[in-house]
């Protein structure tokens, strides 16, 4: 059996009997190795690279399922490859530079933590590849998961830390952890945000209060818009002027917000506006004032109903909301009021099934102010503002016919005109 020579010894004895001294031989040896060394890393890393391309990428096209796709697309194959150029190096390490144990520790040592890097991406890599593939899933539009996806991936990374340190220092990772322990209240102040953000983020997705593409409004903080992303410490919320706003993740905890998700899946929207009514303009409805209402079919049917004296027909005035049943007391104000009930009844985007009435507000001194209560059956931000415009337009076009005055304070033009009236 024949012993296979060294190759550094054979090569630095070729160089001395070609003439190089002793110690340039040592130097030019060790060099070549290491020039072979790098080249066969890079040669391995070109082939692994390869094999992925022209192999795991066919059978990956090939397959039905689509999950892998998400792994190439997250390129944790890519990125596993990047491990086969410091195995070289890992194991051939020790033969180039065998005369050189100083350099070879350094070596070795640079390379264990490149591989820990190498491994902590992979597995981040496929992490987030599992969490594309959740958020393909019809339970992801219920449930976001990110916060704890970053929660993972920075586990992952505190741990190949620790390894590194404890590589570097020569500490075991149980002992560097103690001493971390010792300083939490330094480590808590630095990861203040963090930490605040997982317990918000663990809030808000175990409640289900908030998910990406709801709309929310929190006047406090400046947002209005619909929710883009929700990290770990962040939500990020476009708002509808095109404006983007970045929150802490823990406010929406601390204080209150509003999600618009629950309008949106009812279907339905509400109107809840004012019209403030001039209190002096409010009076009993005479004779006059009736006979010339009564062009408005749901006027006219309320007084034939009452000419009738039918109480079925009282009775279900009052059921319908409606307390006015004789005419001796009915007002101007009240007679519009069951104008506009059956006009908003009357339309195709009122909802009839929801609440609907005109009711009165507490006076704050700007009049008597009339709320208009009913829901539309659009929600989409255009026709239901267009709806409650045109409503409130009519409700103050037809004022005038009930002998109704609109409160608004005086302007420059009034005061104006009282000047040259006196």
């Amino acid at each position: 059996m024949h012993h296979i020579p060294d190759p550094g010894i054979w090569l630095r004895e070729l160089l001395i009997n070609s003439g190089f001294g002793p110690q340039l031989s040592s130097v030019l040896s060790t060099s070549g190795l290491v020039i072979v060394v790098l080249f066969l890393s890079w040669l391995s890393n070109q082939a692994a690279k390869t094999l992925i391309l022209q192999v795991v990428t066919r059978i990956v096209k090939r397959t039905t399922v689509t999950w892998d796709d998400v792994f190439l697309e997250q390129k944790v194959f890519t990125r596993l490859s990047h491990l086969a150029p410091a195995l070289v190096i890992w194991f051939m390490a020790g033969w180039a530079l065998k005369a050189y144990p100083g350099w070879l520790i350094i070596v070795q040592k640079l390379t264990y933590i490149y591989m820990i890097v190498a491994g902590m991406v992979v597995i981040n890599s496929f992490i987030e590849a599992w969490h594309v593939i959740y958020l393909s899933l019809p339970i992801s539009q219920h449930r976001h998961i990110k916060g704890y996806v970053q929660v993972l991936k920075l586990v992952i990374v505190i741990l190949a830390m620790l390894v590194i340190i404890s590589l570097v220092f020569r500490k075991e990772v149980s002992a560097i952890v103690a001493g971390l322990g010792a300083m939490a209240a330094v480590l808590m102040l630095i990861f203040k945000d963090v930490i605040l953000g997982l317990v918000a983020s663990i809030q808000l997705s175990g409640n289900n209060m908030l998910k990406v593409g709801d709309w929310i409004t929190i006047p406090s903080r400046g947002a209005d818009g619909i929710t883009e992303d929700i990290t770990l410490t962040t939500i990020k919320v476009r708002n509808f002027d095109k404006t983007i706003i970045t929150l802490p993740a823990y406010a929406l905890v601390n204080e209150s917000f509003q999600n618009w998700k629950g309008m949106e899946e009812s279907g339905v929207r509400q109107i809840k506006k004012l019209i403030y009514i001039d209190m002096r303009s409010i009076r009993f409805a005479d004779q006059v004032l009736i006979r010339k209402l009564r062009k408005f079919p749901s006027i006219n049917e309320y007084f034939d109903k009452i000419e009738k004296g039918s109480k079925k027909s009282e009775k279900e005035d009052y059921d319908a909301g409606s307390i006015i049943t004789e005419v001796a007391s009915i007002t101007n104000l009240g007679l519009f009021r069951i104008y506009g009930e059956s006009f908003l009844k009357s339309l195709p985007m009122i909802d009839k099934n929801e609440t609907l009435i005109l009711r009165h507000r507490e006076p704050d001194g700007n009049g008597l102010p009339l709320q208009v209560y009913a829901f539309s059956r659009n929600n989409s931000l255009i026709p239901f503002e267009n709806l409650q415009s045109e409503i409130i337009e009519h409700f103050l076009a037809v004022l005038k016919e009930f002998e109704l005055k609109i409160f608004q304070l005086p302007t420059g033009e009034d005061i104006k005109t009282i000047s040259v009236t006196k």
